[in-house]
């Protein structure tokens, strides 16, 4: 019997040598997210795991080459742009033993942006209407309708 994570793999290999827009494509998406409202797009290649831990709103665009590590869950709210090469990281290993995974929820509140590059770590809300800039580290929570970039990301201004 396939466990879960490697059923999950191999189906993501499939979705990633997928032609998109067919079929194929739209179902092996819904075989990795079980909860994706309508309207949401993904572009292919993704990578992660746990992606059954993810949960994606209405007419959310994810671009390609997004990294998905969602042992901690990630929640991704409706309207939401998400570009290329964004990461998505809700789990971590402990300091004192790695074998141990730590977990912290990511949410991505609505309407928000993620900018091209740009790293969530575990724990971090990013709040409605807020933009993350390219290539920005995300450590701590951003609030709504603010702009954050940098490593460590840090408010630019208010929206």
């Amino acid at each position: 019997m396939l466990t879960l994570a490697l059923t999950q793999a191999q189906t993501l290999f499939r979705l990633n040598h997928t032609m998109p827009f067919t079929e194929e494509y739209d179902e092996l998406v819904g075989q990795l997210f079980p909860v994706m409202g309508e309207n949401s797009r993904i572009v292919t290649p993704l990578k992660g795991v746990r992606f059954n831990n993810v949960s994606i709103g209405k007419n959310v665009v994810i671009n390609s080459d997004c990294l998905m590590m969602a042992a901690g869950g990630i929640t991704i709210e409706d309207e939401v742009m998400i570009a290329a090469n964004a990461q998505l990281i809700s789990n971590n290993h402990d300091l004192d033993n790695r074998w141990i995974i730590t977990c912290k929820p990511v949410r991505i509140c609505r309407r928000a942006w993620i900018g091209a590059g740009a790293t969530i770590l575990p724990g971090v809300t990013v709040g409605e209407n807020a933009v993350v800039g390219a290539g920005s580290v995300v450590t701590k929570d951003v609030e709504a309708d603010t702009i954050v970039a940098g490593n460590p990301a840090k408010v630019i201004r208010r929206i």
